[in-house]
């Protein structure tokens, strides 16, 4: 996993996985329970997607609990004066000036609806059946059919096939993941789309395949591609960024990059992005055409710029932290408390014997541990794991990190709330040990 999902959907080998049992019913605490807020969680805007009914169906695939159907509608990155919302506004600033230089007009799209079929998520987009990113246990289903968008590359094909050559989209989405301080179940993406000029790309209309692939006109793509997206770092961390490019691989661009800085006395990737796929154009109703997309994770860059510690301190409705922050102004954050963790573990079995196939899902875990405690949870890690020589049962120890943000959490409350996710353990198929 990239920190902070900062790019695209990579072709990785797929692993066998396991739907969520059980965590829907799971009551979870409200989101400021681990953060003191002087401004009432009910009174901040929320979005008109914010209505969680919308993603906890009874519908037998649904795995969406109550904490991540709190988080959606929150709309973090059209908040004028959050990190969120400026590093998007910053972008779109960046793109509306290309059309002085280029002529180019970047169409904004920021208020998609993040419920999203599978042949939008995944299919128009050439990510194969059997890739991990399409199994429940990295996606959130609402239906067999339906889900939260993993990345906003899920809306290309639709304002595509609207006709728009040249657009910008940006939202909230959602991938089951592992708990630390730069991952969240919810973060944001934005998607940058351009279609060339029809009449720069005449030499290439009946090209295919590697033709296509070694042409001027692709080429040609590539080039501005990086030079767009240069710029884009020039325009975000000044002219004297230090930056470099390496082959990568999606599914939906070939060829495929991604783009590096220089930043903090280390080289940190940025984002992921490509020449379109011959096929995606295809399927969008637009293979008369050529292009170049990009996709960035507007957190990663967000707390490189704010030095923001903590990927859950963007979802805090804390006032000490929104003060800090004016729509435009990218100032370093200053951190107001830093209180002690508390840590607990917890150990299970996770198969029968050897002749029985272990349906232990990770991320299942890591989402109930979600469902029962919220943003207290600050890091989930395995500590140890062994299979017993003689039953050939396999078992696995976690240590949960337990923090707030505004005050001392207290052995009992931590223990109230390990002792409810025990008993939950057994909805996933363990055995406590």
């Amino acid at each position: 996993a990239e920190a902070c999902r900062n790019t695209w959907i990579r072709q990785i080998p797929p692993r066998r996985s396991f739907g969520v049992r059980g965590l829907s019913t799971i009551s979870t605490p409200p989101l400021r329970s681990s953060f003191r807020a002087s401004t009432p969680l009910q009174a901040l805007s929320l979005g008109k997607y914010a209505d969680a009914s919308r993603y906890i169906t009874p519908h037998p695939s649904n795995n969406i609990t109550p904490h991540i159907a709190s988080l959606v509608g929150r709309d973090l990155h059209l908040r004028h004066s959050h990190p969120i919302g400026i590093i998007r506004a910053k972008i779109q600033e960046y793109f509306a000036s290309l059309s002085q230089t280029t002529g180019t007009d970047y169409k904004v799209f920021d208020a998609e609806d993040p419920i999203v079929t599978s042949q939008q998520c995944f299919d128009d987009l050439l990510i194969p059946k059997g890739h991990p990113g399409r199994e429940p246990s990295d996606t959130y289903y609402v239906t067999d059919s339906t889900i939260l968008r993993t990345h906003t590359s899920a809306h290309q094909s639709q304002h595509l096939r609207s006709g728009v050559d040249a657009f910008l989209c940006s939202g909230d989405v959602y991938r089951r993941d592992e708990i630390d301080a730069t991952h969240y179940p919810a973060f944001h993406q934005m998607e940058g789309v351009n279609l060339m000029d029809p009449s720069l790309m005449d030499g290439a209309s009946s090209m295919s395949g590697e033709e296509w692939l070694k042409s001027p006109e692709c080429r040609m793509i590539e080039s501005d591609l990086k030079s767009t997206l240069e710029g884009l770092m020039d325009h975000l961390f000044g002219p004297s960024t230090q930056k470099r490019w390496n082959e990568d691989f999606f599914p939906f661009t070939q060829p495929s990059f991604e783009l590096e800085i220089y930043h903090n006395n280390e080289w940190m990737e940025v984002l992921g992005c490509g020449v379109i796929h011959e096929e995606v154009l295809d399927l969008s109703g637009r293979s008369d055409r050529r292009g170049w997309a990009f996709g960035l994770g507007l957190e990663r860059l967000a707390m490189i710029l704010f030095k923001i510690p903590d990927i859950r301190l963007f979802w805090t409705d804390d006032e000490r932290f929104h003060s800090q922050f004016k729509e435009g102004k990218i100032v370093e954050f200053r951190s107001y408390s830093r209180y002690p963790p508390v840590f607990k573990d917890i150990a299970f079995w996770t198969s029968k014997g050897e002749s029985c196939e272990s349906e232990f899902v990770e991320n299942d875990f890591f989402d109930l541990a979600r469902s029962v405690a919220g943003d207290l949870v600050e890091k989930i890690e395995c500590i140890d794991s062994f299979s017993h020589p003689k039953t050939g049962r396999s078992s696995r120890c976690y240590r949960i990190s337990y923090r707030s943000m505004d005050r001392s959490l207290t052995n009992e409350e931590i223990d109230e709330l390990q002792f409810k996710l025990r008993d939950e353990c057994p909805s996933l198929g363990c055995e406590l040990r």
